[in-house]
């Protein structure tokens, strides 16, 4: 029975342990718990004070990440992304609707609401296009609303529910603004509106995307019917309903001021490939260097993070280390990122995602290593595999590296939605095919008793191993990775 299982051993291995060269092995042979441990034990320091976005811990991680890259002889550089805070101003700012020759204006004082997007800081002005009746996600995702003013007119029977995920499609499909025709009557719509407008972050610079707001229709009443719109009809309609409405123009008006204006760091780390050609492709390894920060009133305050994300930042470095080595440098180059912002709504991935030094169309996958530190000892989850053929390579490569002791198996929480909570997000939203390393939480989540002394650097090490190996089958093989299809439709905008 013994000598069966080694046979199956072996042959489950298949092709890949047989080229496993020696160079390979001893890159491998170079991230050590003792290294994970040493790492993880300078970035979760107390004098990283939590790693907030932005603070001088980060700051001070940011350098040391950097300084790491630059030892082993990668192209190393910082990129930094404004954060700033903003608040509208809204008797400045309203919502124009022209057809006919006749004109209405909704002030944001009293007839407008902002719900979210970009505020167009040069003004916004475009035709519209109505959509009303029974839309579904679908249904939704075939119409051309693309720099068009999406006039949208929820029917009356629409659920909440179904009215987001509408409205998330057509956000999503490139228009230069939402505009959603309330149907609350004029007092309730009033009292909704903020006497004045919260705070809000804004990362990076100004985006072309498109800005989402509400109007009441007792405010564009008689442009409507000049553009020959029957709000009654539209909101009663039973089926999918939609039309250019080319005779009317929206122009929208909004004014922001800056209460503050900060920028946080990204580190980012590139090894070129081997190969002439596929050199021009990247593989990106990414962590967030980022946590919580300080929270005061308690005798310990600071939020080390030693496994969120301490771990893998920790493997990030591990990994640029092992790649580096001789006869380690694979046929595509590699991208080792950390980003910040993570906990504070994946910031710096998404800035990095829009603002990648490379075209984002040469960027074949990104493996992403978010708390790898904790948790079972031979067991570590991989979020995302049914996404794309990364499933089908990173089974491959387990099999053929039994001497690891690590299995990666599938989300364990599909409820919790952790696909959609992480950097690695950022990256599928742009086309990137994506798995995410993840060892679930504890109760030491989120907790100042997240320290390094509770750290399995040992375990962290093999998980290491194994994406070392990972990224060696993706940055050698001769097609990038290729998504299923559904995932595809549901993920990528």
């Amino acid at each position: 029975m013994r000598l069966l299982t080694f046979v199956a051993l072996v042959l489950t291995a298949g092709p890949l342990a047989a080229q496993t060269s020696p160079p390979l092995s001893q890159a491998a042979g170079s991230i050590t718990a003792a290294d994970v441990s040493r790492r993880i034990g300078i970035i979760a320091d107390d004098s990283m004070m939590g790693r907030d976005t932005p603070s001088r811990g980060l700051d001070l991680t940011a350098q040391y990440v950097v300084d790491q890259f630059r030892r082993v002889g990668l192209k190393s550089s910082f990129q930094r992304y404004p954060i700033t805070r903003r608040r509208l101003k809204p008797e400045q700012s309203r919502v124009v609707f022209s057809a006919g020759g006749r004109m209405d204006s909704a002030s944001f004082k009293n007839a407008a609401r902002f719900e979210g997007g970009a505020v167009p800081e040069d003004g916004s002005r475009a035709t519209a296009v109505l959509v009303g009746g029974a839309h579904t996600a679908e249904t939704a995702a075939r119409l051309n609303v693309r720099n068009k003013a999406v006039l949208v007119v929820p029917p009356s029977a629409a659920t909440p529910a179904a009215l987001q995920q509408v409205l998330r499609v057509l956000f999503l499909a490139g228009p230069r603004a939402l505009v959603i025709v309330s149907p609350a009557d004029s007092a309730s719509f009033a009292n909704t509106i903020p006497k004045a407008y919260p705070e809000r972050t804004v990362i990076g610079l100004p985006s072309g995307k498109p800005v989402s707001l509400q109007v009441h229709p007792s405010a564009i009443r008689n442009a409507l019917a000049a553009a020959g719109v029957e709000l009654a009809e539209v909101r009663t309609a039973s089926s999918p309903l939609s039309r250019e409405l080319s005779g009317l123009e929206v122009v929208i008006e909004m004014k922001d001021t800056v209460t503050s204006s900060l920028t946080a760091p990204n580190s980012i780390g590139i090894l070129e490939g081997s190969d002439p050609r596929l050199k021009n492709e990247y593989v990106v390894y990414s962590a967030h260097m980022d946590h919580i920060g300080i929270t005061p009133g308690q005798t310990d305050s600071i939020n080390n993070g030693a496994d969120d994300d301490a771990s893998g930042t920790a493997g990030v470095l591990e990994l640029a280390e092992a790649f580096s080595r001789r006869g380690a440098r694979p046929k595509r180059s590699i991208i080792f990122l950390t980003v910040s912002g993570e906990e504070k709504g994946l910031w710096g991935s998404d800035y990095f995602a829009n603002n990648p030094p490379v075209p984002a169309k040469q960027i074949v996958a990104n493996i992403n290593i978010d708390m790898i530190g904790r948790n079972w000892p031979d067991t570590i989850v991989a979020i995302g595999k049914e996404h794309s053929d990364l499933g089908a390579t990173l089974e491959r490569v387990n099999r053929a590296h039994p001497e690891l002791r690590m299995t990666a198996i599938d989300d364990r929480w599909p409820e919790e939605r952790f696909y959609f909570r992480s950097d690695h997000y950022n990256f599928a939203r742009k086309g990137i095919p994506a798995l995410f390393f993840f060892n679930g939480v504890h109760e030491d989540y989120h907790e100042v008793t997240d320290s390094p002394d509770k750290i399995d650097s040992e375990k962290e090490a093999r998980i290491l191993k194994l994406l070392f190996h990972l990224g060696q089958e993706i940055a050698n093989a001769a097609k990038r990775p290729e998504w299923n299809a559904e995932s595809y439709k549901e993920i990528v905008e």
